[in-house]
């Protein structure tokens, strides 16, 4: 952890929402003027798509298990080692993974491949991650140990099932039985590498859908926002700061369900982010500046409560 180079992590699995933080968290930018060094967890795949798609035959045939989602499948030295270089020294260097046709033509790379490493400017605020292993620990490495907040984002897993299995059929053109195989094939390394990291969130939100999601192979529809609630956990509340009387005035129809769990309707997720992470991300970055003081717990309650 560092005091003057600051990182902020977000950690999910794929298609857990993660975007929905990463939405909030542009929001917050934004507004303060932050500058944010933006680390995305592909970036640190260990092989292209090519070369996975390759690997990945090999190891069926051998009888192996590989995914995105466990060491074999990622460089987790090198994310270790960026984010220790970061909050040494505010820079590090970085990648980007080329997703589509569209990121291709601004990079004039092919789709599915790497840009080369080039360093982070000098200058930034903080260093925002968001991928699937921002609070990864292994026998080898311990990535969580650098980011001074980490946030999980995770669906209850039959909801998260119905997400991929509407999302690579429907978008990415893969049948149901193949994508039904790829849960299958990770779901050990979901377990071991994906799973612990949520016991170690600073604030974890899990979307809980209110509709009957007991079959997520047969399931026609994903439920929407406003057909769930989300749980959100703190650990340490004091530690935290939050004002749960306040978020409780705030979001309608929110409520807490255990001393530190405050459960709110799944269409106000994106504004319970901004309210709790607004002040998180202030104290973060001004603690370790010299251009503005820390603001009080009130001060900075009053000046969200003036801004929605």
């Amino acid at each position: 952890m560092s005091v003057k180079h600051p990182i902020v992590a977000v950690t999910g699995s794929s298609g857990a929402g993660t975007s929905t933080v990463k939405n909030a968290m542009e929001q917050i930018f934004r507004r303060n003027q932050f500058e944010a060094a933006i680390l995305e967890g592909d970036s640190y795949h260990r092989y292209d798509r090519a070369e996975m798609r390759e690997r990945l035959k090999r190891a069926q045939e051998k009888g192996k298990s590989l995914s995105h989602f466990g060491p074999e499948g990622n460089d987790f030295d090198e994310l270790e080692k960026t984010f220790k270089a970061y909050a040494e020294s505010g820079t590090a260097l970085r990648r980007y993974y080329i997703h589509n046709e569209e990121e291709a033509a601004q990079h004039n790379q092919k789709p599915g491949t790497f840009t080369p490493w080039i360093p982070i400017p000098d200058g930034s605020d903080l260093l925002f991650y968001e991928g699937l292993h921002g609070g990864v620990v292994t026998a080898k490495n311990n990535v969580a140990r650098y980011v001074d907040l980490l946030i999980g984002v995770v669906p209850i897993v039959n909801l998260e099932w119905i997400q991929k299995i509407h999302r690579d059929t429907n978008v990415r053109g893969y049948s149901r039985e193949a994508v039904t195989d790829t849960i299958l094939r990770r779901m050990h390394d979901y377990v071991h590498y994906i799973t612990p990291q949520f016991s170690l969130t600073d604030v974890n939100f899990q979307r809980v859908p209110m509709v009957d999601t007991s079959n997520p192979f047969i399931a026609r529809d994903i439920p929407t926002l406003d057909e769930s609630m989300v749980v959100i956990r703190f650990r340490d509340p004091k530690k935290s700061g939050v004002d749960f009387q306040y978020l409780l005035n705030m979001i309608h129809g929110s409520f807490m369900s255990r001393r530190n769990n405050i459960v709110v309707p799944g269409g106000k997720m994106g504004l319970a982010m901004e309210l709790i992470m607004q002040p998180m991300i202030e104290e973060l970055v001004y603690a370790g500046s010299n251009r503005v003081s820390v603001a009080t717990t009130h001060d900075r309650f009053a000046k969200r409560e003036a801004m929605v």
